[in-house]
């Protein structure tokens, strides 16, 4: 537990200080390490607490995180998408592997309609409309992910909440590709902030239940 600890307080940091960097003439190998710093200590923080198939696939969704942060910066943003939907898709299994066994018909239906709202604003926000297809799909497993979460019996203030704030950033990227004039900084802030933010979120409250129905 100590090693967890220290592991998440210094995923902390890495993800927050990783906002200085942009101020620091750093190669580009260095940048692209600080970004990736964040959400790879926050996967080794779950493998530390990992006990079973749930922790492993908590792991290995935020493993590929770490990868879409650092193909972004290396291939672009097609391939690091791919990279992000693999976590995605595998998280999904997560969260309904632990759907929540009280869910209400209203949260479920609220839970469901992520799902198409999500997919049509990010089809939407491109102004290069070649591309808002495929931004679309992608969009509709990011949303899916939401949606489990949401249904799942992890703490809809951490884990839906953090699921909901990558959401947001992924929009936000969407809205901001191909528009120079909202790449500016507190626009690059809001994204990393949210996305940050939800990933650790997602870590601490998904690890949190897990190691509770652990214990008994």
């Amino acid at each position: 537990m100590r090693a967890g600890r220290l592991l998440l307080i210094a995923a902390i940091v890495a993800g927050i200080s990783y906002v200085g960097s942009w101020f620091l003439d750093l190669p580009p190998a260095g940048s692209v390490i600080w970004k990736g710093a964040g959400v790879a200590l926050l996967a080794a923080f779950a493998a530390t607490q990992a006990r079973g198939l749930d922790g492993v696939l908590l792991a290995v969704v935020l493993m590929f995180g770490t990868l879409g942060d650092v193909l972004l910066e290396t291939h672009g943003l097609v391939v690091g998408a791919l990279a992000f939907l693999a976590g995605h898709l595998i998280a999904i299994v997560l969260y309904v592997r632990n759907r929540d066994p009280g869910l209400s018909a209203r949260h479920l239906a609220l839970g469901m309609t992520i799902i198409p709202v999500v997919t049509v604003i990010a089809f939407l926000l491109p102004p290069d409309r070649a591309g808002a297809g495929l931004i679309a799909l992608y969009a509709m497993g990011l949303a899916a992910m939401a949606a489990a979460a949401w249904i799942s019996r992890f703490p809809r203030l951490l884990v839906a909440a953090g699921a909901l704030m990558f959401v947001v950033s992924d929009l936000l990227i969407f809205a901001r590709t191909g528009r120079p004039a909202l790449d500016v900084f507190p626009m690059a802030l809001a994204v990393w902030g949210l996305y940050f933010t939800g990933q650790t979120l997602i870590a601490v409250g998904a690890t949190r239940t897990l190691v509770a129905l652990r214990n008994g």
